[in-house]
């Protein structure tokens, strides 16, 4: 079993584990405790009571965060023609089609995000064994596969994530960073919660969401008050 190092115990102990915090209390607290030595990510990890088993609670979705999410996004786009070009202005920062994919077939991978032109799905259907386990097929759900190659481009570099349920119905996404304020890591959060209630299969019967919880990178998780988070949607 691995030892927690000084620095995570010490952080830890300033966490009531039983406790539901605010959300501004929960985003005072996970800037407090990311005393790593670099700009850690904060994350929120949320379990909903679903069962991916069955497709209609496989919950996927993607939502724009109104304040990013602190990283660069590396994007690379299928498309050819205007479209292409429309892309690069844009802000891709490659575009392609079968050179693209030979160069990713070949193993390079420096990017965050694949967009592309329903046309180029017959090439990109290709790459399904590569693409598919790192989470980064274009997927019409998330609107990466779309005519307008570069509202998909903006939105991707403006901060636009995307999500999807694991085997055990829990979902994981970056929010932010700890260096952001307080209110700028309020705002991502509730975004994101909104769409996740968007998204509630009309087959889940009780309470759809079990847990939320904030965290850094090297930071101990914070569970938020669904309460406190339902009073601010609009």
């Amino acid at each position: 079993m691995a030892r927690m190092s000084r620095r995570f115990s010490q952080v830890r102990e300033k966490v009531d584990r039983e406790k539901r915090y605010s959300l501004e209390e929960s985003c005072q607290l996970v800037k407090e405790l990311a005393t790593a030595g670099f700009d850690e990510t904060v994350e929120v990890a949320v379990c909903l009571n679903v069962n991916p088993k069955y497709a209609d609670q496989m919950i996927r979705g993607s939502c724009i965060l109104p304040n990013g999410t602190g990283k660069e996004v590396r994007v690379a786009v299928f498309a050819t023609g205007d479209r292409a070009e429309q892309a690069r202005e844009a802000g891709a920062d490659v575009v392609g089609d079968e050179d693209l994919a030979g160069r990713i077939q070949e193993g390079w991978l420096e990017f965050d995000v694949v967009i592309a032109s329903p046309d180029m799905m017959r090439i990109v259907g290709k790459l399904g064994r590569v693409l598919g386990p790192r989470g980064l097929m274009p997927n019409p759900k998330t609107g990466t596969v779309t005519d307008n190659v570069a509202e998909a481009v903006r939105e991707a570099k403006s901060g636009k994530i995307s999500f999807r349920v694991d085997k055990t119905g829990n979902l994981h996404v970056p929010v932010g960073k700890a260096s952001f304020d307080q209110q700028a890591l309020a705002e991502n959060i509730i975004s994101f919660y909104e769409k996740v209630l968007q998204l509630k299969p009309s087959s889940v019967k009780g309470q759809y969401l079990k847990n939320l919880s904030v965290s850094s990178t090297m930071g101990p998780g914070i569970k938020i008050d669904f309460n406190d988070l339902r009073a601010r949607i609009r």
